[in-house]
Parts: C-alpha cells; sequence; structure tokens
C-alpha cells in the first residue's frame, strides 16, 4: 500500500521530467546526431565541434574567473551575514536576494548604460577631468556582467553553511591558542568548502553558457562565447544541428560539475577540520 501511494505522489514529478527533460534531450541528441538536409545518421555534427574548441575555452575561461572573483567578493560577505544578529541576518539576506527580484535583462542594460561611451561612468571621469575609458565591448565589461548577475549565487550557499558551523570549534581552537588567522585556515575553511564547491558550480554553469551578457556587454567577436555560437546556429547561421551538438558538450559540461559537486560537496554539515 505505502509502495503504491508513493508511486501514486511521485507520478507528477516523473511526468514532469520526462515531458520538460527527457524528450527535450532526445530531441537535442537527434538534431546532433542527424544531417541538416538529409536526416540520416552522422558523426559530422561532432567532427564540427573541432572548430569550436577556441571559443569553448574562452567561455570556461571567463566563467572561471568570474567563479573566483564571485568567491573574493562573496565569502567576506556570506561571513559577515552569518555572525550578525537574527533579525540582521533577514534584511541582509533579503538584500542579497532583492537584485534577483528584477528581470536578468534589465540588470545586463543597466550596465550597458553605466559602462557605454557617453554613460554615467564616463560623464563622472569627464567632469573630473579624467577623459572617457573604453569600458564596454571588453572582456572586462563581460566578466563584471558575469560577476554582479551571478553574486548571489555564490554568496547564498556560502552564508547556508558557514552559519550552521558551530562555534564552540573556533572556541576551542582558540582555547589552544590558534591566532585568528589559524582559526580560519584550519577551523572555518575546511569547514565552509562545501558551500564553496556549490558556490562555484552555481556561478559556472550558467555564466559558461550565457550569452546575453557577451552581447550587450561584449558586443564583439572578442568577446565571443560558446552561447553566442549556439544561438547563431539556431538564428543566423540556419544549422540546428550543429547547435544541438553543442549545446550537447555545454550539457556535458554541466553534467561534469554536477558530479563534482555531489562528490565532494554533498555533505553540507561536514567537512574536514585539519
Amino acid at each position: 500500500m505505502k509502495k503504491n501511494k508513493s508511486i501514486l505522489l511521485s507520478g507528477p514529478y516523473i511526468l514532469w521530467m520526462l515531458v520538460f527533460t527527457l524528450i527535450p534531450l532526445g530531441v537535442v541528441g537527434y538534431y546532433a546526431l542527424t544531417d541538416p538536409d538529409t536526416g540520416a545518421f552522422t558523426w559530422g555534427n561532432i567532427q564540427d565541434l573541432m572548430l569550436f574548441i577556441p571559443t569553448l575555452g574562452t567561455s570556461v575561461w571567463y566563467s572561471l574567473v568570474s567563479a573566483l572573483i564571485c568567491l573574493l567578493l562573496g565569502y567576506p560577505v556570506a561571513y559577515f551575514i552569518a555572525h550578525r544578529g537574527p533579525t540582521a541576518q533577514k534584511i541582509l539576506y533579503m538584500l542579497v536576494m532583492l537584485p534577483m527580484c528584477m528581470s536578468f535583462l534589465l540588470r545586463t542594460l543597466a550596465w550597458v548604460g553605466l559602462l557605454e561611451s557617453n554613460g554615467i561612468i564616463n560623464q563622472f571621469l569627464g567632469l573630473l577631468g579624467l577623459g572617457s575609458a573604453n569600458m564596454i565591448g571588453t572582456p572586462g565589461a563581460v566578466i563584471l556582467g558575469m560577476v554582479y548577475n551571478y553574486l548571489p549565487y555564490m554568496i547564498l550557499p556560502l552564508y547556508a553553511i558557514i552559519v550552521k558551523i558551530d562555534n564552540r570549534l573556533i572556541e576551542a581552537a582558540e582555547d589552544l591558542g590558534c591566532t585568528p588567522k589559524q582559526v580560519f585556515a584550519k577551523v572555518v575553511l575546511p569547514l565552509s568548502m562545501p558551500g564553496i564547491l556549490s558556490g562555484i558550480t552555481m556561478v559556472f554553469v550558467p555564466a559558461v553558457s550565457t550569452f546575453y551578457i557577451s552581447q550587450k556587454l561584449g558586443g564583439t567577436d572578442t568577446t565571443l562565447l560558446i552561447g553566442d555560437v549556439i544561438e547563431r546556429q539556431f538564428k543566423s547561421a540556419g544549422n540546428p544541428n550543429l547547435g544541438a551538438a553543442l549545446s550537447l558538450v555545454l550539457m556535458l559540461l554541466v553534467f561534469i560539475c554536477t558530479g563534482i559537486m555531489n562528490r565532494f560537496g554533498s555533505d553540507e554539515e561536514g567537512g574536514v577540520v585539519v
């Protein structure tokens, strides 16, 4: 009876996964392994992926740099929030999440208005007599857009882990003569590793597949990312089969990142004290 009830309750979830996950993946796989003209099975689309290895490498590099910057910025913020009082934690947590309530497109377009040649920042620099800076259409602008949009994805999992660290462990380390730096390096940092891995994954995965940020803040071939290539294949280039093959590569990359996170960061309570 219990087993039948469990199957009944899981039915809507299984149906949702089948319709909106497995079937779309099957369609992508079909297009990736068929010829765009004849519909016959072919490995040609997979072989053509070699042409885009440099672009994929650029996307991975930008995403890793963005994830590292988010970690450097997000860890102190998460640590600060986790060590405030309950009311302050709720307020600060809400402030971190507040930008996510605004449209992703609007947030990116706001940076266009700030960074463009006649934008707010350059106007301010002009008032100071410093001249204008070339910010829009550069790799730095793309990375800035990624960091701004995905920073909350780093802060939230870090906060969730750091706030659970038992203060008695920190007090014990201090009683044993550890300096604040040693307490952080030997207790706090190892115990927060699951949050670090989770945060890096949550930033890297959307960043490596993004295309809107690179189009609006980059806009040139020097900032072309793999997401831009996929969009072009489905739109202007008219080759959805190659676009599907590129999408499979990205999915494989996502699965690898998720597997690493599940392997080393699944224990939210744990961590190893060195």
